[in-house]
Parts: structure tokens; C-alpha cells; sequence
């Protein structure tokens, strides 16, 4: 029984990461998501100071708010003329040494350590429940489907302002879309993302499954919808595969996990009919071979 809360929450782990990452990748913003798996750091242990609780719920909260304020600060210093990736980097390392600073000075006494927000680990989520309306699942199965229902929520009513205000923002401003305000709304769905991810696979990794399985959709499909069923199906195979292969080898399974998705990505990225590196090669060669055999 124990495996199968496991295989669930890495897949729970792919579909709701896999998801959420379709903008990240299609808006160019994939590498915010690095900070804020860093930041929600931040968010956590201030919330823990200001409640005195580890409660799932406070921990949302926190979370919730250290993303927005990530993305705010990057922006406001990206407007005062710093380079995109110099704010991320100034703003994710600012934020998570505070956290990890708090943590020393404030949270010593209560299990709230850097190793745990950072690495994770999966095998430990059917110990920790929650029962909730007769029901008893892992709690990490709890906040997933959670924070998954609210992904699919906003993407369902806001699917074409989201469409339009990714491809074409300035017209999408011109007709009124409030598109600051949607912006913010899904660095807040992706903070809450985070956040109900590292807690089986850790916030180093949960970037991984929301960047890799997206960024290997996005070979696959030319169409949004189609990229976001291939995000989420590489998110469960990865998470699937990578259990297994972490079993065989008795290693980090959130780590196989992650690495599989590499994988993953370099097999669709070589093999893919058509497009794929090795098929462009064979192309590029049989091409050469036609034009020697015309020359002779």
C-alpha cells in the first residue's frame, strides 16, 4: 500500500507540476519557477513565525505570498534597468538565505530544516496523513489534488486570456485584458504548485518537473493543448519510471525522478521522427550522399 501512496504523489507530482509549467514555458519565464521553488523558503518559516504552526494550510498561505513577492521584486528591479536573469538571481539568493537565516534563529527547535525543504523524500509521505471528510490519504496527497483542482480551475475559465496574453500581450492589452493581474494570478498558482510538491520531492527537484516535462511537450506538440496532455503524461511516466529504476538501485527516488525526465527530454529531443537531432542528421547525410552521387 505504502508504494502506491508513493507512485500516486510523484504522479500527482508530474501532472500538477507538468501543468503548470505549459506557461511557464510558452511565456519565457521558465527559470522564475527556479526562484520561487527557492523563495517559497522564505514564505514558509515566516509564516511559521507569525503562526507559531507547521499547518498545511499556513504553509499554502506563506508560499503563496513569497512567490508574488518574488515576482514583484524581479519585475520592479528588471523596470529600474537589471537584466531579467540578474534580478531572478539577486532576488531568489536574497530571499532563500533569509529563509534559511530564520530558520537558524528562529526555528531551531522545530522540525523545519533546509535539507528537508530542499531534497525531500517521497518514501516518507504515507506516515503523514490527513482524514478529511471520512477519508484518510497522505497529506501530500491532500494538497496536490488540492492545488491541482485550482490549476485546472483557472486554466479552464481563463484559457484564451491566458492564450492571448501569451502570444500576443499587446493586443491582449489593447482590448483590456487585465493582464498584470493574470500574470501575478499564475506566479501565485505556481508558488502554490511549489510548494505542495517539495514536500515529497523537495524544491531543487519540483523545478525540474515543472520545467523538463513541459520543455520536452513542447517538442512533441505544436498546439497548447496537446503540449499540456504530453507535459502531463512525461510528468507520470518520469515519475513512474524513475520509482521503479530507483528501487532496482536503491538511490534518491525524487532524484531518479527528476533525472528520468532528463531522459526523457534527450529521447524526444535525438528521436523524435521528423524533427529529432539523429533524423535532421540522417537527413542532412542522405542529402550530401544525393549530391555527391549528382556531381559524379
Amino acid at each position: 500500500m505504502n508504494e502506491f501512496w508513493v507512485l500516486l504523489t510523484g504522479s500527482l507530482v508530474g501532472i500538477t507540476c507538468g501543468l503548470t509549467g505549459v506557461f511557464l514555458i510558452l511565456r519565457k519565464t521558465a527559470m522564475i519557477a527556479d526562484a520561487i521553488s527557492h523563495t517559497v523558503l522564505f514564505g514558509i518559516v515566516v509564516a511559521f513565525m507569525v503562526t507559531q504552526s507547521l499547518s498545511g494550510f499556513w504553509m499554502l498561505i506563506g508560499a503563496a505570498i513569497a512567490g508574488l513577492l518574488t515576482t514583484f521584486l524581479v519585475q520592479l528591479l528588471q523596470s529600474g534597468g537589471l537584466q531579467e536573469d540578474a534580478a531572478i538571481g539577486v532576488v531568489f539568493t536574497s530571499l532563500f538565505a533569509l529563509g534559511v537565516l530564520f530558520i537558524t534563529l528562529f526555528a531551531g527547535n522545530v522540525h523545519l530544516d533546509v535539507e528537508h525543504v530542499l531534497m525531500g523524500e517521497i518514501a516518507f509521505v504515507p506516515w503523514d496523513s490527513w482524514e478529511i471528510l471520512g477519508f484518510s490519504m497522505p497529506k501530500a496527497v491532500w494538497m496536490l489534488l488540492i492545488v491541482l483542482l485550482f490549476n485546472i480551475l483557472f486554466l479552464v475559465i481563463f484559457y484564451k486570456e491566458m492564450k492571448l496574453s501569451t502570444f500576443d500581450p499587446v493586443f491582449a492589452l489593447s482590448i483590456g485584458l487585465p493582464i498584470v493581474a493574470m500574470h501575478y494570478s499564475y506566479m501565485t498558482l505556481v508558488s502554490l504548485t511549489t510548494v505542495a510538491a517539495f514536500d515529497s520531492v523537495g524544491a531543487v527537484l519540483v523545478v525540474a518537473m515543472l520545467i523538463g516535462p513541459a520543455a520536452t511537450a513542447y517538442l512533441m506538440s505544436k498546439s497548447v493543448v496537446g503540449m499540456i496532455v504530453w507535459s502531463m503524461a512525461f510528468g507520470v511516466m518520469a515519475a513512474i519510471t524513475g520509482y521503479y529504476l530507483a528501487k532496482l538501485w536503491n538511490t534518491s527516488i525524487a532524484g531518479m525522478m527528476a533525472a528520468m525526465i532528463g531522459v526523457l527530454f534527450m529521447l524526444v529531443f535525438l528521436f523524435k521522427p521528423h524533427d529529432g537531432w539523429i533524423w535532421k542528421l540522417f537527413k542532412r547525410m542522405k542529402i550530401k550522399d544525393t549530391e555527391v552521387h549528382v556531381e559524379s
